[in-house]
This record gives C-alpha cells, structure tokens and sequence, in this order.
C-alpha cells in the first residue's frame, strides 16, 4: 500500500519539504529534535516535522502579542470578514491537496477527506466571518436614581493557546482558529505531534488570504514541552484544547498561574438508546454511524448501546451485517469504509480493550481481531453481554468497538439513569417514534448533546461541548464567539 502513485503534485512536494514551524509568518526551524511523521495505513515514514521547545513558543507568544496590540488590532471587522472568506476560497481551490494531505496523515478514506472535511471546513470559515460583523454589546437601562448612559462592549479576548488532537486535525483546525480570528484574537497553535501536516498548510494558506504575519502561528512537537508552554505561558490570554481528560485536567492546573480562560471538549462515552418503536433498519444505520465512523476515533462515539429486550439482537445483528460489510483498508483506495487507527499504541490500546472485555465476561458478536500486519487496522466489533463495571463500558476506547446492553420496559428515568451513569456528558442518541418518550429522554440524558433518530448532526451553527468531565465551554455557534471575547460594562454619569 503507498500513496505515491495517487497522490496529487501539491501534496507530493508539500511532504518532501524540511517543514519548520511557522512564527511570525516566516518558516522557523525549531530548537527540538525533529518528529517522524507516519503513514498509519502502512506504517511508513511519509515526513518530518519541527521538534518545538518553550523557547519556541515564547517566540510565537512575543509574535502573536505584537501582531494583536499592532496590525491585527487596526483591521475593521468587514476586513476580518473579507480576510477570511478569502481563506474559504483558498481552502477549496486547494482541496484536492489538503484531502490528500489529511488522508495520508490521519487513514481516513480520501473520498471524506475531499467530500466532507474539505466542505465542512470551508463552511466553518465562511459562518465564522459572518460573526465578524455582528459582534456587538448591549445598552441596558439603569435602575440607578438620576441619568446614566451604560453599554457594553464585546472585546477579543487577546492571545489564545490552541491544542488540537490528531483524530480530526483539519476540521477541528477551523473549529478553534475561524472564531478566534473573527473575534480579534491571535493564535498560537499546536497541533497534535501525530498529524500536523494540514496545519502547517493551513497557516500557509492563512498568509496567502491576507491574514497579517503573526496572527496565526504553528509550533509543532509533542505535548510536554510544547503544550506544556502553551499552557504554563503568562502571556497567554485563553486556551482551547481538544483531547483526553486526563490531559485536560493537567492543563486546568498548568492554566492556574495566570488564570486563562480555559475551553476544553474531553473524552466521551456516549450511548445510544433504541426503544421498540424505532424503525431499526434506520436505527442500525445510525448506530453504525455513531461508532464506527473514522473506526471509532471520535470523542462523541456512540460507543454504549442500549437497547429494549424486544428488539436487542435483531438490531444488533443489522448492526453486525453492517460492520461485516464495510471494507476496511488504505485511505487512498477507492470505496473504502474505514481506515486504520492512528498509530501502533492505538492499536494496542483498542485490541487490548477488546481482549479486556473478553476476559471480563463479554461476547464478541463480530469482529473483535487486528486485520493484517501491515498498518493499523481493527475490524469493527460489537460485544454483547456487557455490564457496568467492564473497562469496555465504562472507559473511553477510542477504537471500533460497540458494547451492548438490555432495558425491560420504558420508564425514561430509568434508562436515562443507566445512561447517565459515566464520568463522561458528551453526546448522546435517542431512536423512537414516540416524540412524548424523545423529548423526555433529551431532557434527561446529561449531555452537551442529544440527537433523536440521528447521532450527531455536525452544523457550525450547533454549539459543540459536554456535560461533567466531558469538558468546559463550547465550540461552534455564537457560543465559540463568547468564548474568545470578553465583555465589557461602561457607564456615563449625566447628573
């Protein structure tokens, strides 16, 4: 399996380059040791990558402040605006590359990366300009005796921190940098040490739209010492981090010395809920959706089922006819389904949960095996038999993997307890017919989200965030404006 006969010019001379990091809008060439970058669909060596340090990032800091209290800080929000549809275009006009570059990158089927990051991308840029315009604050009327002139102001927030993960790497690339740039804000940005390549372009392209050097910087290299810096940083305003939940509390406590404002979107276990009205043909559609989509690496997986005694192994056996449907392999061959996990410790990490749960009492109803030698791939598995307490049930896998549980009758606080029943808040799916059992159950599940006969509707005008240890604050919407500005009152004494 290679890439270098399917892939286009663009994408080929970008991963021969010595990429650096990008500070002030020039290539930097890093203090670190360089980082292998890996094909994980074969395990090749496809590029390197700038090994940043704190030393690093304190460059990228200085740049960012000067371009915020300088250049960034003259331009009007209709030049923002105009600024960042410019990017929109730039992005599509450079799709076939940047697909190209985030299927090599990440395993996933170059037909999504081109047909669906690529839009959703773009859109996200376009949606996100349109705020630039419409940020404003408010004027309250006072209570105060005498005559008062009050308003307020909606301000950016200032330099923000941004860490992305490696399971989305371009998308959630726009989900961070489009609403900071359209509040004012300047970034500096890690992206994950696995998948940094559509970043790096992405600054490039940033450059090209006429976004002032500065404004957008990359620094590549791993956690510690680089999100480390991000995090500990003084003159770091905010931080907005995608990632595990154990490394999102290391940053709340990092964060502390200057007390940034923090966004986190954590760790998931999500679960999907099937009453015996649903039309299951759909249902198991959806539940294959939600959990083997990107073979299962993402946050928002709907990776518990729950299911009415009734209609459980049917459903579950539409689910395994999916799953021993889907073709599996290299993200540039044509119509496959699934691509590999990231790298060799997912791999181990998800095989080792599934051996986990076989040990602990579970059946594995279909797949359940690694595929192959070479390359990183799992098959989609569903484990029946499953019960609170089994590592598969309670912990996030981050790989394909389904367990699979019974209800007995319909009482919503029941079930809504059962699925409630997790450190995790961050999606969840309800499947009926009955909008009385829908909107109930949408009331009662604890999460950032609830879809009823869908998983997870992605839309830029969605907020995006969860429930308890699933995360603080939101991303997309209004809400993601909110969250790189700060507000602020003023108030005029006429007496």
């Amino acid at each position: 399996m290679s890439f270098h006969d399917r892939i286009g010019a663009p994408a080929l001379d970008f991963l021969k380059r010595q990429h650096g990091l990008l500070i002030d809008g020039k290539s930097v060439a890093g203090s670190g040791k360089r980082t292998e970058i890996i094909d994980p669909g074969n395990g090749d060596v496809i590029a390197t990558a700038a090994g940043g340090t704190a030393a690093d990032v304190h460059l990228a800091v200085a740049a960012a402040r000067r371009a915020f209290e300088g250049d960034w800080a003259k331009v009007k929000p209709i030049q923002r605006a105009r600024m960042m549809f410019r990017y929109a275009d730039l992005v599509e006009a450079n799709g076939d590359e940047l697909a190209q570059l985030e299927c090599i990158n990440t395993g996933k089927p170059l037909a999504f990366c081109r047909n669906v990051d690529i839009p959703n991308v773009a859109e996200m840029l376009r949606y996100m300009a349109g705020w630039a315009t419409k940020i404003a604050g408010q004027s309250p009327n006072l209570s105060l005796p005498g005559d008062w002139v009050a308003y307020t102001l909606r301000e950016p927030v200032g330099v923000v921190g941004q860490i992305l993960p490696w399971n989305f790497p371009l998308n959630l690339f726009s989900w961070k940098v489009a609403p900071a740039l359209a509040s004012g804000c300047t970034i500096v940005l890690k992206p994950a040490e696995q998948t940094p390549l559509t970043a790096l372009r992405m600054a490039e392209l940033a450059l090209e739209a006429g976004i002032p050097a500065g404004v957008l910087n990359v620094v590549t290299g791993y956690g510690d010492p680089v999100g480390a810096a991000i995090s500990q940083h003084p003159d770091i305003d905010k931080i907005s981090f995608t990632g595990s939940t154990a490394t999102g509390k290391r940053i709340v406590q990092a964060a502390t010395g200057n007390l940034k404002r923090v966004t986190l979107e954590l760790g998931g276990k999500s679960p999907v809920i099937v009453f015996p009205d649903a039309d299951l043909d759909a249902a198991a559609l959806g539940v294959s959706r939600a959990i083997f989509f990107h073979a299962g690496q993402v946050c928002a997986a709907g990776s518990r089922l729950f299911a009415h005694e009734k209609i459980h192994d049917e459903l579950v056996e539409k689910v395994a006819t999916i799953a021993r449907g889907m073709k599996v392999g290299y993200g540039f061959d044509e119509g496959m389904d699934l691509g590999p996990v990231i790298s060799q410790q997912q791999l181990d990490r998800v095989t080792g949960y599934i051996a986990a749960g076989i040990n602990e009492g579970a059946t594995v109803h279909v797949g359940g095996s690694r595929i192959g030698e070479q390359g990183y791939y799992v098959q989609p598995t569903i484990l029946t038999g499953t019960k609170p307490g089994m590592s598969v049930v309670d912990e996030e896998i981050f790989g394909p993997v389904l367990s699979t549980q019974t209800f007995r009758d319909e009482d919503v606080d029941a079930i809504a307890a059962r699925a409630n029943a997790t450190q995790y808040g961050l999606s969840a799916s309800v499947w009926t017919n009955d909008l009385r059992i829908a909107h109930k159950m949408a009331r009662r599940i604890k999460s950032g989200a609830v879809g009823v006969n869908v998983h997870s509707a992605g839309d830029p005008t969605l907020p995006y965030g969860g429930y308890k240890q699933s995360g603080w604050g939101r991303e997309r919407g209004f809400e993601a404006i909110e969250a790189y500005t700060e507000v602020k009152a003023i108030t005029l004494n006429l007496n």
